[in-house]
Order: structure tokens, then C-alpha cells, then sequence
């Protein structure tokens, strides 16, 4: 499914009505979307909750909805969704644009094939001081490209658990490694 474009995975789920089209989709954009709620609601947990949120009420709705730029659109609701959660909670809008707050490339690299010997070690030794359900969420994620519905079918865990478990888990990860490394 990752060759597919966004309009392709867009279409099929309209016609299908098959959650893992949307669930594809939804993914590839994780990182901007919990960027842009971190950029807003400046809270790492409820920014996590937000992306989890924002999943739930599209995956039944978007079928209504005539999309021709999935991003643009996306960018869109992930915007209104937070300027939503700040007038229910009536705080005042302060955006801070630094690139430092955008999730994804230094957790993400963690998981890649090219770290070097000192990451990996600090990833391991990290990865085994997680929770036991955010180390088997993770894992199975990055280690095993197993999808989220497919780590809720093989652990029990229920689907907004298992996404918890991993953005909780990448953000452990990260804090223990930077700890890790700079000793």
C-alpha cells in the first residue's frame, strides 16, 4: 500500500470502506500532524491525544468529505482541531515556530539503518527500560512494520492504547538516549 498516492489510498477507502486505506493514509502524516498540535497546544501529551483525536473522528467522517489535496486539507482540520481544544480551554493562541518542537526526523532516525554504534546501544538499553506495552508497541512498529491494527489484533491492546503506547514510547525513547549520550 505505500506505493499508492494519497488520492489512490483516499479513493479506495471511499469505496471500500477499509480502515487500512485510511490508516495508511493517516500515518504517512503523523509527523506533521503531531508538529503542528505541539506547534498549538504546546503539550507533548496533549498533542499525542490530539493526533489520536484527530484519527478517530476522520476515520468515520471523511467519506463525506470532497478532498482534493489530501496535505492541504489535512493541515487544515489539524488546525481548526487545535484552535478548538485552545477555545475550549480559552487560552490565548501563541504560536512558536521553532523547528526544534517538530516531532519526527531525530526519533524517527533512531529507528533507521544507519545509526551509529553509541545510538544503538543507548536505543537498546533504552528500549528495554520502556513499559512493557509501549516496548512491544514500539517494537513491533519500527522492527516489525506492523500496522496498528495489526499490533492490536496480535497483543489485545485496544487501538487508542496502542497508539499511546507508541508516541509515549518515542518520546521516553528520545529523553532516555539524550540522557544516555551525553553522559
Amino acid at each position: 500500500m505505500q506505493e499508492y498516492s494519497d488520492e489512490e489510498l483516499l479513493a479506495n477507502f471511499k469505496q471500500t470502506g477499509k480502515a487500512e486505506y485510511f490508516q495508511q493514509l493517516y500515518e504517512r502524516y503523523i509527523p506533521l500532524i503531531y508538529g503542528l498540535c505541539l506547534k498549538y497546544l504546546q503539550q507533548p501529551e496533549g498533542s499525542q491525544d490530539a493526533v489520536i483525536d484527530i484519527y478517530e473522528n476522520l476515520s468515520t467522517r471523511i467519506a463525506g468529505y470532497e478532498i482534493k489535496i489530501f496535505k492541504n486539507w489535512l493541515y487544515s482540520v489539524v488546525t481548526n482541531h487545535c484552535f478548538h481544544i485552545l477555545r475550549e480551554n480559552k487560552k490565548e493562541i501563541i504560536v512558536n515556530f521553532d523547528s526544534q518542537l517538530m516531532e519526527s526526523d531525530d526519533t524517527l532516525d533512531l529507528f533507521s539503518e544507519d545509526i551509529d554504534n553509541d545510538k544503538e546501544t543507548a536505543l537498546n538499553q533504552c528500549l528495554e527500560k520502556l513499559p512493557e506495552p509501549q516496548r512491544i508497541s514500539v517494537s513491533k512498529f519500527f522492527y516489525e512494520d506492523k500496522s496498528y491494527v495489526d499490533i492490536v489484533d496480535e497483543t489485545g491492546f485496544n487501538l487508542k492504547s496502542v497508539k499511546s503506547y507508541i508516541q509515549n514510547g518515542k518520546r521516553n525513547l528520545k529523553i532516555c538516549i539524550e540522557k544516555n549520550l551525553k553522559v
